[in-house]
């Protein structure tokens, strides 16, 4: 088993999740079999729909980064994947990886005051 980091995983599905990862291994195999996904959401891209006048000059028009709870129903914050769900498994740019970090730790301090 390895230490957790923030990867994004692309499911056969279409999905495309943001979590803490870890790789579950069966000993005998040394193989992946399952995932456990900490955290985990959805990560949507859309198109700007509202520009500054700077990213109208520069025409960097760029997107927007929406990260929305994977199970949004489900109390559990530990879901554990099978690996023939997911097609493939990235290292997420900086930017969105900070982006999930302060939402995590902004959703622990939440989790805390109840």
């Amino acid at each position: 088993i390895c230490k957790m980091s923030i990867k994004l995983t692309l499911l056969r599905s279409g999905e495309t999740l943001i979590s803490e990862m870890k790789e579950l291994v069966a000993e005998e195999s040394q193989q992946a079999h399952a995932y456990l996904l900490e955290n985990a959401h959805k990560v949507e891209t859309r198109e700007k729909t509202f520009l500054t006048e700077d990213e109208k000059k520069t025409g960097d028009f760029g997107i927007n980064v929406v990260m929305i709870p994977w199970i949004i129903l489900s109390a559990d914050k530990k879901i554990i994947i099978p690996v023939d769900v997911v097609t493939t498994i990235v290292e997420p740019i900086e930017s969105v990886k900070q982006m999930f970090i302060d939402k995590s730790e902004a959703f622990s301090i939440k989790e805390e005051k109840k």
